[in-house]
C-alpha cells in the first residue's frame, strides 16, 4: 500500500512538472504576435539595426567564390544602412517588386490551382477513404499513418476528413478511438514534410532557400524537387515509426476504451465507404494520372527528350525540373477533372474555374503574410546583415569544432524548438533561412541538405505545439470520445510520436546523406563545390 502511494505521488509530481512545462510553452507562444505582425516588426527592426551597424562600419571578408557576380578580389562586405535617403528610396521603390518577385508566391499559387481541382472534385477524399477503409485489420494502423502523410498534398483534407475517420475506424474495430486519432494526427502533422509526390510545400520552401543561398552564391538554383528522394523514403520510415508508437506505446497507455466517456452518441457515427460510382471515377482518374506520367516520361526518358537540358542532354538543370510546378498542376488537375466528370461532381470548365477560385479565395491570409515576409527577406539581403551574421556564425561553429555533419543535430533540434511557438512552416523558414542557409553553406554544406534537415525539425514537433493552427480542431474531435480531455492530455498522448520521430528521422537523415552518400533529391548536392 505504501509503495502504491509513493508511486502515485511520484506520477503526480511528474505530471505536474510536465503540465507546467506545457503551460510555459503555451505562455511563450501566446507572447508572440501574429506571424504577419512578426514579419512587419522584423522588417522595421532590420531597418533600425542596419542604421546602427552601418554607423559603426561593421563588415566581414567577402565569403563568395571568386568569379561570382558582385565579388571583388580580397573585398569585404559592409552592412548597408537603410536609415538614409538612399535606403528610404530603395524601400519605397522596391515595396511592390519585393512582393511580386518573391519566388514562393507564384509557384505555390500555380501548384495549388491544380490541387484545388483534385480536392473539390472529391478525388483526394475518395482516394483517402478507399485507402484507409480497405486496409486489413493488421495493416490498418500503418495505413492510417501513411494516408495521413500522403494527405499533406491538401493539408486541410487530412485534418478534416482523415483524423475523424481514423477515430471511427479504431472504434469500430474495438480499439481505442483516441489511438486512431493520434495515429492519423501523427501522419498528417508529424510527418508533414514527407510525401510520395511533390506538393505545394516543396516550391514554397525551395523559393525561400534559393533566396537565402543567393547571399553566398547569387547564381545558385534550388528547385522544388531537391528533397524528393529523401522525402519519398521518409514517407515509409515515418509510417512505420508512427504505427510502432501507436501500437506499442500510445494504445497500451490508453487502455480499454469506455464508451461512457464520450460526449456524443457513438452509435450515430457512420463511415461511408466509396460508392460504386466513386470507385469507377477513382479508377479512371488513376488511368488519367498514368497517361499524364507516360507523356511526361516521354519528354525526359529518351536521350533526345524535348524537356532534357538543351546543351548537356541531362535531366539535371533541364526545363523539366525547372518547370516541375507546371507538372504538379497538370498531374492533379487532369485526374481531378476526370474523376469529377465521372462522379458527377464536375461537369464543365465552369466547375474547374469555381474550384480554382475557391482555393484562391482561401489564400488571402497567406498572400498578406507573403507581402510582409518578402519585405523582411529583401531588407535582410539589401543590408547584407544575413551575410555578416552567416560569416560570424560560421566562424563560431568552426571555432567550436561544429563544422561537420554533427551540426545538423543542433540545427534540427533548434528548428523543432522554434516550431513550438511559430507553427507556420513558411513563416519559420522565412525567418531562419536567411541566417542558417548562408551560415551552413560557409562551412561546406549545400542548401538542399540544409532545407531537408529543416523540414525534419519543422515537422516533428507539430503534434505537441499548442500554436499549430489545427490543434484546436484536433482537441475538439478528441473530446467527442473523452469529454473531459484537456490540452495537456492530448499533448502527452502525442509526445511519444514527437520523440521517436525526431530521433528516427534524424538517424535516417544521417544514414541516407552521410553514410550512404545518397542525394536528397534529383541533382541535389550534399557539399558545396
Amino acid at each position: 500500500m505504501a509503495e502504491d502511494t509513493q508511486n502515485t505521488q511520484s506520477n503526480n509530481a511528474q505530471s505536474g512538472l510536465f503540465n507546467r512545462f506545457l503551460a510555459t510553452v503555451e505562455w511563450l507562444g501566446n507572447l508572440l504576435p501574429h506571424p504577419i505582425t512578426l514579419f512587419a516588426s522584423l522588417a522595421f527592426f532590420i531597418v533600425i539595426l542596419s542604421g546602427i551597424l552601418g554607423y559603426f562600419d561593421v563588415s566581414v571578408a567577402d565569403p563568395r567564390p571568386l568569379g561570382s557576380s558582385g565579388r571583388e578580389a580580397d573585398g569585404s562586405i559592409e552592412v548597408i544602412s537603410l536609415m538614409s535617403a538612399e535606403g528610404l528610396q530603395r524601400i519605397v521603390t522596391g515595396l511592390v517588386t519585393n512582393f511580386t518577385g518573391f519566388a514562393p508566391l507564384g509557384t505555390v499559387l500555380v501548384a495549388l490551382l491544380g490541387v484545388s481541382v483534385a480536392e473539390h472534385s472529391g478525388l483526394l477524399s475518395t482516394a483517402m477513404r478507399a485507402l484507409v477503409m480497405n486496409a486489413s485489420k493488421r495493416a490498418v494502423t500503418v495505413t492510417i499513418v501513411f494516408a495521413g502523410i500522403v494527405s499533406n498534398t491538401a493539408s486541410e483534407l487530412g485534418y478534416v476528413v482523415l483524423i475523424p475517420l481514423a477515430a471511427m475506424i479504431f472504434h469500430s474495430l474495438g480499439r481505442h478511438p483516441l489511438a486512431g486519432l493520434a495515429a492519423a494526427f501523427a501522419g498528417v502533422s508529424g510527418g508533414y514534410s514527407a510525401n510520395l509526390l511533390l506538393g505545394t510545400v516543396d516550391p514554397l520552401l525551395s523559393g525561400i532557400t534559393e533566396a537565402a543561398a543567393h547571399m553566398i552564391d547569387p547564381d545558385y538554383v534550388v528547385g522544388p524537387e531537391v528533397n524528393w528522394y529523401f522525402m519519398f523514403i521518409s514517407t515509409f520510415v515515418v509510417s512505420f515509426m508512427g504505427a510502432l508508437v501507436t501500437e506499442k506505446i500510445v494504445e497500451p497507455r490508453l487502455g480499454k476504451y469506455d464508451p461512457s466517456e464520450a460526449s456524443i452518441d457513438l452509435g450515430e457515427q457512420k463511415m461511408e465507404a466509396p460508392t460504386s460510382q466513386e470507385k469507377k471515377a477513382l479508377a479512371w482518374a488513376g488511368v488519367a494520372f498514368l497517361l499524364v506520367c507516360l507523356v511526361l516520361a516521354a519528354t525526359v526518358v529518351p536521350e533526345n527528350g524535348i524537356l532534357r537540358h538543351p546543351e548537356t542532354g541531362e535531366v539535371a538543370g533541364s526545363p523539366f525540373l525547372k518547370g516541375i510546378v507546371a507538372f504538379i498542376f497538370i498531374s492533379f488537375a487532369i485526374p481531378g477533372f476526370v474523376y469529377g466528370r465521372i462522379a458527377g461532381t464536375m461537369k464543365n470548365d465552369r466547375d474547374i474555374i469555381d474550384a480554382m477560385s475557391k482555393s484562391m479565395g482561401s489564400m488571402g491570409l497567406y498572400i498578406t503574410l507573403v507581402f510582409f515576409a518578402a519585405q523582411f527577406v529583401a531588407f535582410f539581403k539589401w543590408t547584407n546583415l544575413g551575410t555578416v551574421l552567416a560569416v560570424k556564425g560560421a566562424a563560431l561553429l568552426q571555432a567550436l569544432g561544429l563544422d561537420g555533419p554533427e551540426v545538423f543535430i543542433l540545427f534540427i533540434l533548434m528548428c523543432g524548438l522554434v516550431n513550438l511557438s511559430l507553427g507556420s512552416a513558411s513563416a519559420q523558414w522565412a525567418v531562419t533561412a536567411p541566417i542558417f542557409v548562408p551560415m551552413l553553406m560557409l562551412i561546406g554544406f549545400a542548401p538542399e541538405v540544409i532545407q531537408a534537415a529543416y523540414r525534419i525539425g519543422d515537422s516533428v514537433t507539430n503534434v505537441i505545439s499548442p500554436m499549430m493552427s489545427y490543434f484546436g480542431l484536433i482537441l475538439a474531435i478528441a473530446t467527442r470520445y473523452k469529454k473531459d480531455l484537456g490540452m495537456g492530455t492530448l499533448i502527452a498522448t502525442m509526445l511519444p510520436y514527437s520523440m521517436v520521430f525526431i530521433v528516427g528521422w534524424t538517424a535516417l537523415f544521417y544514414i541516407w546523406v552521410f553514410l550512404l552518400g545518397m542525394p536528397v533529391g534529383p541533382g541535389a548536392a550534399t557539399y558545396l563545390g
